[in-house]
């Protein structure tokens, strides 16, 4: 498993407390001692878990908008959390490949969730892709990987 995988289960995982908790003060230490993992492992998944508390509430209202019938607070938990986390990476993260973005969270829905909510992150991410102005670059460098293979 490399090493930006075992980052994004990391990150899933504090998220998912943090998401019960509301703050990570009294575990996230714990989580560390519990679950060593090398520093490049630990980096990655605090710089997602960072960036996805810090941004939380502008991921929570774009999530929101492109969610038809579903509240936030409706979502399980694992799924809206696997949602912050390419949504932090697709829109905050440049030097990771949306087609990376996109796999790796639905990587994780195979893993943590079920097959509905497989479809459900790549039809909110694959929306954000196709809409979002922020995202023109990672739509151009995808269109050309995508011409490359032909």
């Amino acid at each position: 498993m490399g090493i930006r995988r075992q980052s994004r289960i990391c990150a899933l995982q504090l998220l998912f407390q943090w998401d019960i908790h509301g703050s990570t003060e009294h575990w996230l230490a714990d989580y560390w001692t519990q679950h060593p993992a090398a520093s490049d492992v630990r980096e990655f998944a605090e710089q997602i878990v960072e960036g996805v508390m810090a941004r939380h509430d502008e991921i929570d209202a774009l999530l929101g908008k492109l969610a038809a019938n579903w509240t936030i607070a409706r979502m399980p938990i694992v799924d809206r959390n696997i949602l912050r986390m390419g949504l932090y990476e697709l829109l905050w993260l440049p030097d990771v490949p949306a087609k990376v973005t996109m796999n790796e969270a639905i990587e994780l829905a195979k893993q943590f969730a079920d097959d509905e909510t497989k479809r459900f992150v790549n039809g909110i991410l694959d929306k954000v892709l196709k809409d979002d102005p922020r995202l023109e670059g990672k739509r151009a460098d995808l269109a050309a990987a995508g011409h490359g293979e032909k």
